[in-house]
C-alpha cells in the first residue's frame, strides 16, 4: 500500500538503533530542580532518548495549576546542555510553537484537547510552514479517526515530514478500568491506512494509574506500536498535576527490562506454518461472507413480507430471543460475549436498514 503521507522514517532522524522509542519525563515542569533531577536519572536509562515536560497545560478549571509557562524552556536548556537528551514540549497556539523554537526544542507535540479543533491545528501548522521539526500528534479526546488524520494531514501539507501519532486513549462513557479507553482498533486502523506514520503509546494517559501501565504498553508493543512516551516524576507523590499516574524512573527502569520485545517476522518454518492457518482462514471469511450475503438475502425477503403485511420492521421479542439464544450458544463454544454482542448489533443494525430500504421502495 502507498502512504498518503510523505514521512520521514522514524530511524532516519532518532538516535536509536531500533524500536522501541521511549519519550519519558514529568507531566508537568514544576521547578528547575524537579525537571532537572527528573532528567538526570532518566539519561541514566538508555532506551530512553528524549526528556518531556508540559509546560503550558490545558486544565479543564482555572483554579488547576496550568504549567509554568515559559519560563520552563530555560529548565529544557540546561537539561539538553547536561544530559544530552532531545526536549519535546506539547503547544496549543503558534505563540507557544514560536517560544518553543527560539528556544531549541527537539520536538513539539499537539496535544489531545486541541487536536479536536481544526482551527488551531492549522494556525500551528502555519507557523510551522517551512520548519524542519518533529511533530508528534495525539489522538482527540473523543474517538474519532478522521479528526486525528485531519490534523496529521494539516502538518504534513504545510511541509513536517517528521510526523508522529501517539495513541492516549479516548474518553469514553462506558465505565472501564482506565482514565481513557484504549480501543486498540482505531491505532490499529491508523497503521494500516499509514503504514509508514511511526506509532507511540501513552500508557500514562490511557490507566491513568500506575498499576495498569506494564500490561497496556506490552499490548502495545505485541501490536507493533513504535514506542511509548510516559510520564516519569523524580517524586510522583508531591507531582502537581495527574500523580497517580506518573511512575519513578527506578520504576521505568524496571518497566522496560520487563518488556518483551517480539519478532515482526519468524524463521521459515514459521511463516510457513503461519501462512498455512492464515489460508485456512481465508477459506472460513470467504464461507463467512457468503452466509451473511445469503442472510441478508433472506432479510430482505422478511422486509417485503412485512410490508405486504402491514407489519412494522422491528419486532422486539424475536430479537431478545436472538440475543438470548445466540450469545448463549456462541458463549458454549469459547466466543466471549462482549464479541457476540457487538457481532449480533452490527447484523441487526444492517438488517434494520435493509428492511426499511424495503419499506420505502415503491411508495
Amino acid at each position: 500500500m502507498q502512504d498518503p503521507f510523505d514521512i520521514t522514517p522514524l530511524l532516519s532522524w532518532l538516535p536509536i538503533e531500533s524500536p522501541p522509542f521511549v519519550i519519558a519525563g514529568p507531566c508537568s515542569a514544576e521547578s528547575e530542580e524537579q525537571v532537572l533531577s527528573t532528567a538526570r536519572e532518566l539519561a541514566k536509562i538508555p532506551q530512553v532518548k528524549v526528556f518531556r515536560a508540559g509546560l503550558w497545560k490545558p486544565r479543564t478549571r482555572p483554579s488547576a495549576f496550568e504549567g509554568v509557562g515559559s519560563a520552563g524552556l530555560q529548565w529544557l536548556k540546561k537539561v539538553k546542555e547536561e544530559t544530552g537528551l532531545m526536549t519535546t514540549v506539547e503547544v496549543a497556539n503558534p505563540k507557544h510553537v514560536k517560544e518553543a523554537l527560539n528556544s531549541g526544542v527537539d520536538i513539539l507535540w499537539i496535544g489531545a484537547r486541541t487536536v479536536v479543533n481544526p482551527f488551531s491545528v492549522q494556525e500551528i501548522s502555519e507557523v510551522l510552514r517551512g520548519v524542519d521539526i518533529p511533530v508528534m500528534v495525539k489522538n482527540p479526546l473523543n474517538p474519532d479517526i478522521k479528526v486525528w488524520i485531519g490534523a496529521l494531514e494539516r502538518l504534513n501539507q504545510v511541509g513536517i515530514r517528521k510526523l508522529v501519532a501517539v495513541h492516549r486513549g479516548f474518553s469514553f462513557f462506558s465505565h472501564t478500568p482506565y482514565r481513557n479507553a484504549p480501543m486498540w482498533e482505531i491505532p490499529i486502523e491508523l497503521k494500516r491506512l499509514y503504514p509508514g506514520l511511526p506509532v507511540l503509546v501513552d500508557p500514562s494517559h490511557i490507566c491513568g494509574e500506575t498499576s495498569l501501565i506494564r500490561p497496556v504498553t506490552q499490548k502495545a508493543l505485541d501490536l507493533e506500536m513504535d514506542g511509548m512516551m510516559i510520564e516519569v516524576h523524580i517524586r510522583p507523590q508531591e507531582a502537581l498535576t495527574d500523580k497517580e499516574q506518573q511512575i519513578t524512573p527506578v520504576q521505568l527502569k524496571e518497566l522496560l527490562l520487563g518488556l518483551i520485545i517480539r519478532e515482526t517476522y519468524g524463521t521459515i518454518e514459521f511463516e510457513n506454518k503461519l501462512e498455512e492457518l492464515r489460508t485456512e482462514i481465508d477459506k472460513l471469511d470467504e464461507e463467512l461472507i457468503h452466509i451473511l450475503s445469503r442472510r441478508m438475502d433472506i432479510v430482505e425477503e422478511i422486509g417485503k413480507y412485512k410490508k405486504e403485511n402491514n407489519i412494522t420492521i422491528l419486532q422486539l421479542k424475536r430479537w431478545s430471543q436472538i440475543i438470548h439464544n445466540r450469545v448463549d450458544n456462541g458463549v458454549k463454544l469459547g466466543l466471549s460475549r462482549d464479541f457476540l454482542l457487538k457481532l449480533l448489533e452490527a447484523l441487526h443494525e444492517e438488517s434494520i436498514q435493509r428492511q426499511t430500504e424495503v419499506m420505502n421502495r415503491e411508495r
